[in-house]
C-alpha cells in the first residue's frame, strides 16, 4: 500500500491493462445482471485471530435469485466463474457488540482484521451486505498461551495431485471436486496426532489455489478428516501491477504475517518436495528462527516428481537431517513422517 506524503493527495497509481479490462467487463456484467434481478450473496471463509482481534475474509457475488447459498458452495470451480464479484459494496461484520465497516475490493473479496471480544477456541463473525442474506463466518481464535502450530501445504501434501503443474492451476481453478482427489497416505493421521499431543495447536492450510475453489478444499479437508483450519488461499486474475499473482509470493508473505500476528509460536511447516516449498520454508526458517519448531517434507514418489516437474529424488525410507539450524524431516507419507516426530521435542 502506498503511502500518502505529508499534506498531500493520495498517490495515483496506475493500473495494469489487464486489471482495467477486467475491471470493465466486471462492471458491465454487474450492472446487467442486476438489471435480470440477480442479487448479491455473501461466501464467508474461514478466518482466525486471538482474543481482541479476528482477520475476517470472504467474497460477495451476484448469483440468480433461485440459487441458495448452500447450492452455491458445492459448485465446481468453473461455475464460480458464472457468478459475477460485486465492487466496493458495504459489508458489515459483527462480532458480540461490535460492529465494523468495511468494502469489497475490486474482486469482490473482504479481507479485514476486526476488532472483537472472542475467547480462544471456535467462534463466528457475522457478516451483512445489502440485498443478500446474513451469514456465519467461523474464526479460529487462537489462545495466547499456545506456543505450537502447523502450516501445510495442499497440493501433493494432503491430497494426491499427480497432474502436470502446468495442468494443476486450471484443475483446481476450473474442474476440481472433492472426490476426484485422493487424500495422501497417513497424513490425516499424522495432523491429528501432532494436534492431540500439542492441545490448542492450530492449523492453517497455505496454499496458492484460487479462493473460489475454498468450498470444495474445505470439504475435502473434512471427508478425509484432516483437522479443521483456515485456508490461506490467493485470488486467481490479473492485479494492479502485473498479468497474475505470484503464489511463491502469496506463501512468504503470508508466513511472514503469521510471524508477526503469533510472535510465540513455533510452527512445524509442513511441504512437498515437487516445487518450491523446500526454497521458500528455508528461507523462513533461517529469517525466523525463533517460529519455526522444525520442516516435514512429503518426498513425492518419481512419478509424481516427474509431474511436479522436479528432479525425482531418493524414494526410499524416512530420514531426518539438519538445515539451518533447524530439524527436516523427510517420508513418503504420513506415517514416515510420525515415525521421525513422535520421539522429538516438537511432539
Amino acid at each position: 500500500m502506498a503511502s500518502t506524503p505529508a499534506g498531500g493527495h493520495p498517490p495515483v497509481v496506475r493500473m495494469h491493462r489487464a486489471a482495467r479490462v477486467e475491471d470493465a467487463l466486471h462492471e458491465i456484467v454487474e450492472r446487467r445482471l442486476r438489471n435480470r434481478g440477480w442479487r448479491p450473496v455473501i461466501t464467508a471463509y474461514t478466518g482466525y485471530g486471538a482474543p481482541g482481534w479476528a482477520r475476517v475474509m470472504a467474497r460477495v457475488v451476484l448469483t440468480r435469485g433461485t440459487q441458495n447459498r448452500k447450492t452455491l458452495e458445492k459448485v465446481r470451480g468453473w461455475r464460480s466463474f458464472t457468478s459475477s464479484p460485486v465492487n466496493n459494496a458495504v459489508v458489515r461484520i459483527q462480532i458480540g457488540d461490535s460492529i465494523t465497516e468495511t468494502r469489497t475490493d475490486r474482486s469482490g473479496y473482504v479481507d479485514t482484521r476486526v476488532k472483537g471480544d472472542l475467547e480462544p477456541g471456535w467462534r463466528s463473525a457475522r457478516l451483512f451486505t445489502e440485498g443478500a442474506a446474513p451469514v456465519e463466518a467461523p474464526i479460529r481464535v487462537v489462545d495466547p498461551e499456545t506456543r505450537f502450530g502447523l502450516i501445510s501445504d495442499i497440493d501433493d501434501t494432503v491430497m494426491v495431485t499427480a497432474l502436470p503443474r502446468p495442468l494443476l492451476a486450471a484443475w483446481n481453478t476450473f474442474v476440481l471436486d472433492e472426490h476426484a482427489r485422493m487424500a495422501v497416505p497417513g497424513m490425516a493421521v499424522l495432523y491429528e496426532r501432532l494436534i492431540t499431543a500439542n492441545a490448542g495447536a492450530p492449523v492453517f492450510y497455505l496454499s496458492t489455489g484460487a479462493w473460489n475453489v475454498a468450498p470444495t478444499l474445505t470439504r475435502f479437508l473434512s471427508r478425509h478428516l484432516y483437522p479443521a483450519g483456515p485456508l490461506l488461499l490467493t485470488d486467481w486474475g490479473p492485479t494492479p501491477d502485473r498479468w497474475f499473482r505470484s503464489g511463491q509470493e502469496h506463501k512468504r508473505n503470508t508466513l511472514q504475517r503469521l510471524s508477526r500476528e503469533f510472535p510465540n509460536i513455533r510452527w512445524l511447516l509442513i511441504g512437498d518436495d515437487g516445487q518450491h516449498d523446500q526454497e521458500i520454508y528455508s528461507e523462513f526458517a533461517h529469517a525466523h528462527p525463533d517460529n519455526v519448531a522444525a520442516v516435514a517434507i512429503r518426498r513425492l514418489s518419481p512419478t509424481q516428481s516427474v509431474l511436479a516437474g522436479a528432479i525425482p529424488g531418493p524414494s526410499g525410507e524416512a530420514e531426518a537431517v539438519g538445515s539451518g539450524g533447524k530439524t527436516w524431516f523427510s517420508a513418503p507419507d504420513g506415517a514416515g513422517l510420525w515415525s521421525l516426530l513422535r520421539d522429538t521435542d516438537v511432539v
